[in-house]
């Protein structure tokens, strides 16, 4: 049996922009990896074409079958966390083990006070006949 985690500091979910998320990841193979991989990443989810960026990308060297390693990433200034009633930003951190298909994803949030911006939030504008509604 395989296993990965992610373990972040303080067991924090939410971020400001340009805060540092730390912490350490695991893992228990059944073979020793020829890769170990994290990444920080944002992806798109809802209805229409789904989209994804890799932020940045931490390659752990020589790894061995059963391990524990620290990271360290500076989250970027944008694109902020949201949720909309079409789409939602979701950002992430994904544990890869190589070759195989042993994944580990731990989703957060990276937003001006720590909260997902709501695309219902924001307040009543008009401009070019499209009116859009925010509620507090």
């Amino acid at each position: 049996m395989s296993d990965l985690s992610i373990s972040i500091q303080e067991a924090r979910t939410a971020f400001e922009p340009g805060d540092e998320v730390s912490g350490n990841v695991s893992w228990n193979l059944a073979q020793t990896p020829r890769g170990i991989e994290l990444r920080l990443f944002w992806f798109t989810r809802g209805k229409g074409s789904e989209d994804a960026a890799v932020v940045e990308t931490l390659n752990f060297e020589r790894p061995l079958e059963r391990e524990t390693r620290s990271f360290r990433f500076r989250l970027p200034n944008e694109p902020y966390s949201f949720s909309g009633t079409l789409i939602s930003l979701i950002w992430a951190l994904e544990l890869v083990a190589q070759p195989g298909k042993e994944v580990c994803r731990s989703e957060i949030v990276v937003a001006p006070g720590r909260k997902e911006i709501s695309l219902g939030s924001l307040p009543n504008k008009k401009k070019r006949g499209i009116t859009w509604t925010v509620h507090s």
